[in-house]
């Protein structure tokens, strides 16, 4: 047997593995709901759950300014395409004061509002697509999800994100498992300055104006207290080294048409719109 045999067969054991883990963990629940954002966790965890639960399962999508509209629409053709049952509502998250405020700990009152939205509308276990690398980070999320009972079926079966794409793909939602991380829009505001839905707005057609140009990858457009920073990979920015300046001119027209600040392009870093309560302005 050659290495390559070797190490297709190997990752063969490991996803099989994962798989029957995770069916363990879903066979524990008569029903389910399971919270589905339209990302490759959600989407992955929500094409098993329908597998091993069947009509027992219920997809529940929370529509709002900080999820794009892409999201749902990936959702809906995938719903049609596998007979999933999905029930959209109106997140709420806007409606408390706490969350527009945009503190530290904002994905707090996010999902605060989130899962008691879904309770509504659900009277048993619900069921989130973190895996086990969300533990790793700060998740004030997870605090909210830990006191409204939510389950982590993928954290459960000691799921990381790279076994989530493998899962993808076996369960043949090839578009899906290719996706980059797709963090809420609020997530590009920086931490102190409030969240409203035209910044939301601009900043979507900022990010799917630079997918076009660029191709897809780990894109931001941030709001921040300096105006706005754009950050791209720095493998995507060499690759596209010959029309930078062109796409410079382009970013500052767009930019300069909303009258708003342009601050520059740097490299992506991972939630860098995030500031600790001792570095906000």
């Amino acid at each position: 047997m050659n290495r390559n045999s070797a190490s297709l067969m190997g990752g063969s054991i490991e996803l099989s593995m994962a798989l029957e883990g995770l069916h363990e963990q879903l066979q524990r629940y008569p029903r389910l709901a399971v919270a589905v954002s339209g990302g490759v966790d959600s989407m992955t965890l929500a094409s098993v759950a329908h597998d091993v639960l069947g009509d027992r399962l219920q997809l529940v999508h929370a529509v709002s300014p900080a999820v794009p509209e892409e999201a749902g629409e990936r959702i809906r053709y995938h719903a049609e395409r596998f007979g999933w049952s999905v029930e959209w509502v109106d997140a709420r998250e806007f409606s408390d004061e706490r969350y527009r405020k945009n503190p530290v700990n904002r994905c707090y009152y996010c999902k605060t509002n989130l899962y008691t939205r879904l309770s509504e509308v659900w009277d048993g276990p619900i069921a989130s697509g973190a895996n086990l690398d969300d533990l790793g980070d700060y998740r004030p999320g997870l605090l909210a999800a830990s006191e409204k009972q939510v389950v982590h079926p993928l954290i459960d079966a000691g799921i990381d994100k790279a076994m989530v794409r493998a899962i993808a793909r076996h369960q043949k939602l090839e578009d899906v498992a290719e996706l980059p991380a797709q963090p809420c829009l609020s997530s590009r505001v920086e931490t102190g300055i409030a969240i409203n839905a035209d910044d939301l707005l601009f900043v979507h057609r900022t990010e799917r104006y630079l997918e076009d140009v660029l191709g897809p990858g780990d894109l931001r457009c941030r709001i921040t207290a300096d105006g706005v920073r754009i950050e791209v990979p720095d493998a995507l920015r060499q690759g596209h080294a010959s029309q930078w300046s062109s796409l410079k001119e382009e970013l500052q027209r767009r930019i300069d048409e909303d009258g708003r600040q342009f601050a520059g392009i740097d490299s992506y870093r991972r939630g860098s719109a995030f500031l600790h309560k001792t570095e906000t302005k």
